[in-house]
């Protein structure tokens, strides 16, 4: 019999991401630090095994919806194979991927064959001179042509999401809102978060009021009514636009209220809060003789620590974005 996981505050958890790598091919100037870094070894991370195991245990519990990340998730070996498996899995409604959109231009029949349901692609830059500059990677057409495939094979939505930073590609912020007049795609305005050591941009984030106000000029915005499976995006369309955009606010405009998300690293922790360091430890008893209920046990404490909102703003956190998942 399936259960329902909730937190301490009454808020029922049924969306677990999924980390299934911390490597990735580009290194986007706010993402990855200057200095070198060590990546985690292939025997520290979860197996895919291990992860549909997981995956069970989170479904019995409520899980309905699972989104895998990175890193890039497409640097790890098999993930189509993966997302075969994990389609299969019985209760499981909503199975999405964000990735760079680097290395699947030729991939997107195979990911919605295997059973993907949608797919976000991290795109700050439609100019390639300055994608290359964001990214070190001269990659922006491998990404134009992942968008048009994911458009035309059907996925959906396709959302293209873009954290906005004064100086580096702020200016573009009216470019990406134009593309959903010609396209059916959802612009997702992401509030850039301070996480990772060192983390902090040196030059000015946009936030979701300034980032409003320059929508408003291109025409009316139109709330959009939120669906079962939504993540905490407020959703507008600009009239006589075919797609529609979304402004991710966790700076300005807590939605800490109605989350209703788990995050598992590749290395086995289940993070209740992206922007807290709090973590459960599932590895080691994932390899050790823990059976299933006591898988359960350790998805409740992580549900229970779960705190009644974030708070950064004294401090960020300390794990860099691409081991936790994005």
């Amino acid at each position: 019999m399936t259960q329902t996981l909730t937190d301490s505050y009454n808020r029922t958890i049924d969306y677990l991401r999924i980390s299934v790598t911390d490597r990735c091919n580009l290194r986007c100037s706010y993402c990855v630090p200057p200095t070198p870094f060590a990546h985690m070894n292939h025997t520290d991370i979860l197996s895919y095994e291990e992860l549909i195991r997981l995956v069970r245990v989170g479904i019995s519990l409520g899980i309905r919806k699972v989104r895998l990340t990175g890193g890039e998730p497409f640097a790890r070996k098999g993930l189509i194979g993966f997302i075969r498996e994990l389609s299969a899995l019985e209760g499981l409604e909503d199975l999405a991927v964000t990735t760079n959109g680097t290395l699947i231009a030729d991939e997107m029949k195979n990911l919605k064959e295997a059973g993907l349901t949608r797919i976000n692609i991290s795109l700050d830059s439609l100019r390639p001179e300055r994608f290359a500059k964001i990214t070190g990677k001269d990659l922006f057409a491998e990404v134009k042509r992942t968008i048009e495939g994911a458009l035309k094979t059907g996925l959906n939505p396709v959302k293209i999401n873009t954290v906005l930073l004064d100086g580096i590609n702020g200016d573009e912020l009216e470019d990406f809102a134009r593309l959903t007049f010609d396209h059916p795609v959802h612009i997702r305005f992401i509030e850039y978060m301070p996480i990772g050591e060192g983390s902090g941009p040196a030059h000015s984030e946009l936030l979701a009021p300034a980032i409003t106000r320059r929508l408003e000029a291109l025409g009316p915005l139109t709330p959009v009514h939120r669906s079962a499976h939504d993540g905490p995006a407020q959703r507008f369309k600009i009239k006589g636009a075919k797609g529609e955009i979304g402004l991710i606010s966790p700076m300005t405009n807590h939605f800490c209220a109605t989350c209703n998300r788990l995050r598992l690293t590749a290395d086995g922790h289940l993070r209740p809060c992206l922007l807290s360091d709090a973590k459960v430890n599932l590895m080691d008893a994932v390899r050790g003789s823990a059976d299933d209920a006591t898988l359960a046990t350790l998805f409740r404490h992580a549900a229970g620590i779960k705190g009644k909102r974030h708070d950064l703003s004294g401090h960020a956190v300390h794990d860099m974005m691409s081991s936790i998942g994005g």
